[in-house]
């Protein structure tokens, strides 16, 4: 394929490059409507954006530069230099500790915007693979398949040998991740879940791709890749992160809801213990009319006592 598409003066428009730009530009309106969708700062999340590209970037670089430590260290200069590869997983890793990082200073929900941000990398992803189609890097193992392609004009691919098109096999790939984990975010509102899928659905997924792949400079664990030995770990966080947010976290319906009954269960106490407090009050106040009757009934008694002991009183004073 080609890499170099067109010139405009000295300016050379490549494939690879093109394809990031448009990959970022479509990521950032897809992640800009759900994110109004959801009510999140739209402003905030351009920032954020921009931000996690320029680090991911540099992840990216690092990762590749040090799959190739050995020839760093005999030409240290090539650490300057913006032309080679770059890993996928340096710039998510790097990527997701800058929306961490930038989260918690701006006092952000971390979460909530993670999964806004995790689909459309899958996106900037897919038009990212179609850059390392055109520029003929990330190539798969030769193959006498019909679904084999031929580079003739690769700087990485080897020319005019039939490739498994791994390429394109993984922009499909984080096309559907993309849209299967938007339509899942459509019904599931727990914050954590979408980014928590997309790294043990991408994970899987490039762990089997890297079977394919065909180019040797990727560096290798034991009997692993670099990137499979990445995969399993994201897969591992990934499956933490979804146990530690369904199981020990609630849904905003269920605290709703919880809310709910205890304000209920609150209410249903309160009337008892009015009720109650009436009933006791009604019996006291029955209890005492009887008393201060029985008092009226006592002063009465002894008034009769006294008015009877003044008439005795008179009628023998008349008899001396």
């Amino acid at each position: 394929m080609y890499n170099d598409l067109f010139s405009i003066g000295p300016f050379t428009i490549h494939g690879y490059g093109l394809m990031i730009g448009i990959g970022f530009i479509v990521a950032l309106l897809v992640g800009e409507y759900r994110a109004k969708k959801r009510g999140l700062n739209r402003d905030f999340l351009f920032n954020l954006a921009v931000l996690c590209l320029i680090f991911g970037v540099l992840g990216a670089k690092l990762l590749y530069m040090l799959t190739v430590i050995d020839k760093i260290i005999a030409n240290p200069s090539d650490i300057l230099s913006l032309s080679g590869g770059f890993v996928v997983y340096g710039g998510i890793i790097v990527g997701i500790l800058t929306g961490f990082i930038y989260c918690r200073i701006k006092h952000k929900v971390f979460r909530n915007y993670f999964d806004i941000v995790m689909p459309s990398v899958a996106i900037a992803q897919g038009f990212g693979r179609i850059g390392c189609f055109l520029a003929g890097c990330c190539y798969g193992k030769e193959t006498d398949s019909a679904c084999g392609v031929v580079f003739t004009h690769s700087d990485f691919a080897p020319n005019n040998v039939r490739l498994i098109p791994t390429q394109l096999i993984s922009s499909a790939a984080c096309f559907l991740l993309a849209l299967v984990l938007i339509l899942i975010a459509r019904k599931q509102r727990k914050p954590g879940v979408i980014a928590g899928l997309y790294l043990v659905f991408y994970g899987i997924g490039r762990f089997l791709i890297e079977f394919l792949r065909g180019d040797l400079e990727r560096g290798s664990i034991g009997d692993l890749s670099t990137s499979q030995f990445i995969s399993i770990i994201i897969v591992a966080i990934g499956l933490i992160w979804l146990v530690c947010i369904l199981v020990f976290t609630k849904k905003p319906e269920s605290i709703a809801e919880t809310v709910e009954n205890i304000t209920e269960g609150a209410a249903m106490t309160f009337e008892s213990t009015a009720k109650d407090a009436v009933k006791a009050s009604e019996s006291t106040a029955e209890d005492a009319a009887k008393a201060f009757e029985n008092v009226a009934e006592a002063f009465e008694s002894t008034a009769g006592a006294f008015e009877n002991a003044a008439d005795t009183a008179v009628k023998s004073e008349d008899k001396l």
